[in-house]
């Protein structure tokens, strides 16, 4: 069985992609939760395998078919955003099988990896300081927008409503069902913050008694690609600040020794921002007493960070 998403059939393209997007399996983890008190389970959910290897699929499908919608997004323009990489594969992936040229800004220390995917599928990249992170990159974008604005269709992921209604829709019912309406607690990191907002927003309408718990780098300067330390950023206008029951950090260090354990004792290859969500819901864990079940997200897979250096620690 598989949960009914937001997508109609005749809203999308029959093609492979549009319809691989979604419907993730959801993974126990055993060998980094061992030792947790009895009745207490970690599960997190597979998003890198959507169709683009990351979480994001799902929004940037949704904005796109938004922006169809709405007559915003024609076949003359060009879909235009700042990214850290995710979401402008996503765009490049679907723009390239809906026809759509797409060009992204994204801060120029991004993984050389995410860079050559993103050419492959044919985006054109306009890179950024890297030291005002995707903040810098929302800047160039938009004032490529002002200048050119019949041009673009520019979704702005920040602060694009299709964003966090994607995972409303598709996300948070598909965890409801996997876990038999079992979950109790949900914990993943804020980036643009769709991923955490729309999913927590919809597990508390299943049940209230659902607590969400939010996941920022500990400082302004980390490792985490995709992820964001809001207190010295640009906060999405999407972000919903009064969702979260409780809000905690992560070390980039910690999250990248958590990325290599999932790796070698759990056979899960994902990114440092995956590990960042397992290690803070460990850790959550590890605090529960009773029947408590603890749900979060792996963001994305390991292959666009192949070239970075904490994997030989």
């Amino acid at each position: 069985m598989k949960v009914q998403t937001a997508f109609r059939a005749d809203e999308i393209s029959k093609g492979f992609l549009e319809a691989a997007v979604g419907n993730t399996p959801l993974v126990r983890l055993r060998s980094v939760a061992r030792g947790l008190p009895e009745g207490v389970e970690v599960y997190a959910k597979a998003e890198f395998m959507n169709p683009g290897g990351s979480v994001k699929d799902r929004a940037a499908l949704a904005m796109i078919l938004a922006g169809e919608k709405s007559g915003e997004l024609t076949p003359e323009k060009t879909i235009l955003d700042a990214t850290s990489g995710n979401t402008g594969i996503a765009y490049a992936m679907l723009g390239s099988a809906r026809g759509y040229p797409v060009m992204l800004t994204l801060p120029k220390n991004a993984s050389a990896a995410r860079k050559r995917i993103l050419k492959l599928y044919g985006a054109e990249i306009i890179e950024t300081d890297p030291l005002h992170a995707t903040d810098g990159a929302q800047i160039v974008a938009r004032e490529l927008v002002a200048k050119h604005p019949d041009k673009y269709f520019y979704p702005d992921q920040y602060n694009n409503e299709a964003n966090w209604k994607a995972h409303y829709a598709t996300t948070a019912p598909e965890i409801w069902w996997q876990t038999n309406g079992r979950v109790t607690h949900f914990i993943a990191g804020l980036g643009t913050t769709g991923t955490f907002v729309g999913t927590a927003r919809r597990l508390k309408e299943f049940n209230p008694d659902v607590r969400a718990i939010s996941i920022q780098p500990e400082s302004p300067m980390h490792g985490l690609e995709g992820m964001k330390h809001l207190d010295t950023a640009i906060v999405p206008g999407i972000y919903d600040a009064g969702l979260a029951d409780e809000n905690v950090t992560v070390t980039t260090e910690n999250a990248q020794a958590m990325t290599r354990r999932l790796a070698r004792e759990e056979g899960l290859f994902v990114g440092p921002s995956s590990g960042a969500n397992v290690f803070a819901a460990v850790r959550l864990a590890e605090q529960l007493e009773g029947d408590a079940v603890v749900v979060t997200i792996l963001c994305d897979g390991g292959g666009k960070y192949m070239n970075e250096e904490f994997w030989n620690e």
